[in-house]
């Protein structure tokens, strides 16, 4: 997988961070993804079309979920509802337009955010990809974006 498809994602993963939610986020170590199941309970997704294909996927925990949302909304739920999907999907969604525009030059499209809540939902890659997990720590939680795409 080339660094130029994924960076775009860790840099806007840093930048709304920053920009959107007033906390820093510290890149950890890459790693390969072995293991088929989900890292954290809430997933973010975006799908990849054009000279390559594939997924990027932008999971946290319930917790990380819940923190967002009260940034995004000014009040903390108090459970898993409708308004935290739609604040992480919110938040996947403009991920994945401040990547776009650095993708444009790859001649790559970005398809819609969807987000998965639950301790069994799992990200499909595409079968011939080999996802690459990037970890981030910040002052909200943990997070980890994983990108699998192939050309």
């Amino acid at each position: 997988m080339i660094a130029d498809y994924i960076n775009p994602f860790l840099l806007s993963t840093a930048s709304v961070f920053e920009q959107m939610l007033n906390t820093q986020v510290e890149r950890g170590q890459p790693y390969i993804r072995k293991a088929f199941e989900p890292q954290f309970e809430v997933t973010g997704i975006i799908g990849l079309t054009g000279k390559a294909t594939g997924t990027v996927a932008f999971s946290l925990s319930r917790e990380t979920a819940m923190k967002i949302t009260e940034i995004l909304l000014g009040e903390r739920p108090n459970e898993m509802n409708p308004h935290v999907v739609d604040a992480i999907g919110e938040v996947t969604n403009m991920i994945a337009g401040a990547a776009k525009a650095r993708l444009a030059e790859l001649e790559l499209s970005l398809g819609l955010p969807t987000v998965l809540i639950g301790s069994s939902a799992c990200v499909a890659f595409p079968s011939r990809a080999t996802p690459i997990s990037i970890p981030f720590d910040s002052a909200l939680g943990k997070l980890v974006v994983e990108v699998g795409i192939v050309q």
